[in-house]
């Protein structure tokens, strides 16, 4: 482990007092995630805020997300020295100072003009990792020379054009991409109400696809280029962007092409974990996509112990969906997760202030975090595992 971390919790709590005290100032943000959410409606086109905020069907998913934080509780213990605090975590041989990465979300322009170029720039203020959506607005490249030397992963959405799909892997492993994070729950989009009302699909509107009208093979599969007929283009994105005849079998394609660990996202039952790490794969994020695509389906965090149970000792496992406040990172590290992945509530950041909005929830996420771990009588989250919660019976 490094050296004990940045005192996150106390120090933004003295910035944040004092500016109110002394200069009369307050956050620009709202600490509330719920408020943040709510004011980030209001810098977006109702379009853009439906694809964002929206998920499929009724929605019952993204609500399940939430309530299964509900039923684990915290039990904080006393008289524990936690003055000083590591929170550092090791991923793939690679130290990180927090258990945080910002999760892959795509066609970023749709929330800020400056996109995942923003998220990044602020990603590394704050030395958090970012993980990049094939489907952004900006090229991997480009996002990478803005990480620097922070940590970067690249999300695949496998294409049904192979061709496209090793294109992707090599330019990722180019760029400097230390992972590759397979999506598996998006072979085809769901059912979301909210983009069908609005008829709106970004992606038919030149949003998101970077990365595909840069890329060698996909011009290549083109009669004309991007520049030249983008409507042509943008159809065969539509026509190959997720595959869904893809099986277990293929995963030896993706490992022909990369030699980054592969995680797979979109974990939620404990025989594809086994299934995925008696294949070879590297690691796993459970997750259900925060909702966005099969309404009904099971709470993430309900998923995580089972998963843990099966495999947890054998790959790193990390978590997404639902996450909110830093007593939901707490509580999905003590039911088994390496590490989580922070998504809705740094794009409503982006939303309501670029660049300075994604730090300022990243600040404010990491002292809650901070703060967590230390009043529940923690010094690192090497002594954090389930044994610090208790079943609810109540919702």
């Amino acid at each position: 482990m490094s050296d004990p971390s940045e005192p996150y919790g106390p120090n933004r709590q003295r910035e944040v007092y004092a500016g109110g005290m002394l200069a009369n100032q307050t956050p620009d943000l709202p600490t509330s995630p719920e408020k943040l959410a709510e004011l980030a409606r209001e810098s977006l086109s109702p379009e853009a805020h439906a694809y964002v905020a929206g998920s499929a069907g009724a929605e019952s998913t993204k609500d399940e997300n939430r309530s299964a934080f509900d039923r684990w509780r915290i039990v904080p213990r006393m008289l524990r020295d936690v003055e000083e605090r590591d929170l550092s975590v090791s991923l793939f041989g690679r130290e990180l100072p927090v258990p945080v990465l910002l999760a892959p979300i795509g066609v970023q322009s749709i929330i800020h003009e400056k996109g995942e170029l923003a998220a990044a720039r602020a990603a590394k203020s704050m030395d958090v990792p970012l993980v990049l959506s094939s489907a952004s607005s900006e090229t991997m490249e480009d996002v990478a020379d803005e990480l620097g030397d922070t940590l970067g992963w690249f999300q695949l959405y496998w294409s049904a054009d192979r061709d496209v799909t090793a294109s992707f892997l090599e330019r990722a492993e180019d760029a400097g991409f230390e992972a590759i994070v397979v999506t598996l729950d998006t072979p085809i989009m769901g059912w979301r109400e909210r983009d069908v009302k609005h008829a709106y699909l970004p992606f038919l509107d030149q949003e998101g696809v970077a990365n595909y009208f840069t890329d060698p093979a996909f011009r290549e599969s083109l009669d004309s280029p991007p520049e030249d007929d983008p409507s042509a283009a943008v159809w065969r994105f539509t026509e190959i962007f997720g595959d869904p005849s893809l099986t277990w079998d293929d995963l030896d394609f993706l490992r022909e092409h990369t030699d980054l660990p592969i995680v797979l996202k979109g974990i939620l039952h404990p025989e594809d974990a086994r299934e995925a790490v008696e294949r070879g794969v590297d690691g796993l994020v459970v997750s259900n996509h925060g909702g966005r695509q099969v309404d009904g389906a099971i709470g993430a965090l309900s998923a995580l112990p089972g998963i843990i149970d099966e495999v947890g000792d054998e790959v790193p496992v990390l978590f997404d969906s639902g996450i909110r406040r830093g007593a939901d990172a707490f509580r999905a590290i003590a039911l088994g997760a390496d590490a989580i992945l922070l998504g809705r509530p740094y794009v409503y950041g982006l939303a309501i202030d670029g660049e300075d909005g994604v730090r300022e929830v990243l600040q404010n996420f990491l002292a809650d975090l901070d703060l967590t771990l230390a009043l529940s009588g923690h010094d690192s989250f090497e002594t954090v595992d389930r044994s610090v919660l208790v079943e609810s019976d109540s919702e």
